[in-house]
């Protein structure tokens, strides 16, 4: 199970951030930037062939990849630019390119995540999904519970309660919600009601005395209860839901991320929850116990993970290398590469020690148990 976990986390790592560079590579190579090298894995490389103008690689890290763009790092941030002066003005370069040029192929990555997320949901979704319905179901009967003595079964539909109120005289009361029936069956507990029932196609009546003394893990009755139940959307359904599902998780964790960030500024104590690589690790665990859909899940909800963080407008981050385009866009005036080339560098190093910080709290978290 360990060694199947690490190569499903590999294997997630892998295709997340492989999506996210395909973005940036077809982006530049459909505006006509000059793509220098496109790299499975991360160096030191094992492998390597040049077609055209563009070297694909195959790297010693078998962890996501990364694109090379001619020009990236700006006049005065490229050896061979800086050398060559005919290069300098070579408008195949990144930095030479239109401000919207720049913003689409810095923003390709993100729309990539999301795009893959919103694919992923959209395949769960015909696969069959969990909803809630107004149906409350029995998913288990407890053994030597009231529920088994009348013949309650794992599956049973609950439909109505009567209450005999006089003579042959009953209040009928529906039960379209797991409060609703929990709420009736402690109002009548030590006497007799009748749950009406559907058990597949027939409907019966069954008589039942709710307990007065009860664990809370087993109720009055003796039973598990549920109102979701599995629905499968056609094709042209699952799209609209699962990018619905998408933006409704994006909205989400850019909450969660928002919080995060504000008390990591305002030096407030981080919730325990926040994964790092190992989390996330543990999380993929967790996943391929429950099988592929689990996993599959994991990925879209990492992807879209990985799209907001991008986004973030932090140095070393696309967002943060957007910044920079807007800023330009915004003034009219380049900021000096060497400038830039360092707020990146320094905004690495911050979140190289975040990373190490969380991890640290992943560790924690797992030896504190």
């Amino acid at each position: 199970m360990l060694i199947t976990t690490v190569l499903v986390f590999l294997l997630i790592l892998s295709i997340l951030v492989l999506i996210h560079e395909l973005g940036h590579f077809v982006a530049a190579k459909k505006l006509g930037i000059k793509v220098e090298e496109f790299g499975f894995g991360l160096p030191p490389r094992i492998w390597g062939v040049k077609k055209g103008e563009t070297t694909y690689s195959v790297n010693w890290l078998p962890i996501g990849g990364f694109v090379k763009l001619f020009g990236e790092e700006g006049e005065d941030g490229d050896g061979e630019v800086i050398q060559n002066s005919k290069l300098k003005n070579d408008n195949r370069a990144f930095y030479g390119r239109p401000i919207w040029q720049r913003v689409v192929v810095l923003t390709a990555g993100v729309v990539m995540n999301f795009l893959l997320g919103v694919f992923i949901l959209s395949f769960l979704f015909t696969q069959g999904v969990m909803v809630p319905t107004k149906r409350v179901h029995i998913e288990k009967v407890v053994s030597g519970s009231p529920a088994e003595m009348v013949g309650l079964k794992n599956g049973d539909v609950i439909k109505t309660i009567l209450i005999e109120e006089d003579i042959d005289k009953f209040r009928e009361i529906e039960i379209d919600s797991l409060t609703k029936l929990s709420e009736t069956t402690r109002e009548f507990l030590g006497k007799t009601i009748t749950l009406v029932v559907l058990r597949g196609q027939e409907q019966m009546s069954i008589d039942i005395m709710p307990r007065v003394d009860y664990s809370k893990d087993e109720g009055p009755m003796g039973i598990v209860i549920s109102n979701y139940e599995e629905k499968k959307y056609s094709l042209w359904e699952a799209p609209i839901y699962g990018t619905k599902e998408a933006m409704l998780l994006t909205y989400e964790l850019v909450k969660g991320i928002g919080t995060t960030l504000w008390k990591l500024i305002s030096f407030q104590p981080v919730a325990k929850d926040v994964a790092g690589p190992i989390g996330i690790a543990q999380l993929t665990g967790e996943a391929v116990k429950f099988g592929r859909m689990a996993v599959l899940e994991l990925l879209g909800i990492l992807s879209l993970n990985l799209a907001i963080v991008n986004i973030l407008p932090f140095p070393a981050l696309d967002g943060g290398r957007l910044l920079f385009v807007v800023i330009e866009g915004t003034t009219g005036r380049k900021i000096k590469a060497t400038w830039e080339r360092l707020v990146h560098q320094i905004g690495m190093v911050i979140l190289l020690s975040l990373l190490v910080l969380v991890t640290i709290n992943d560790l924690v978290r797992i030896l504190s148990k």
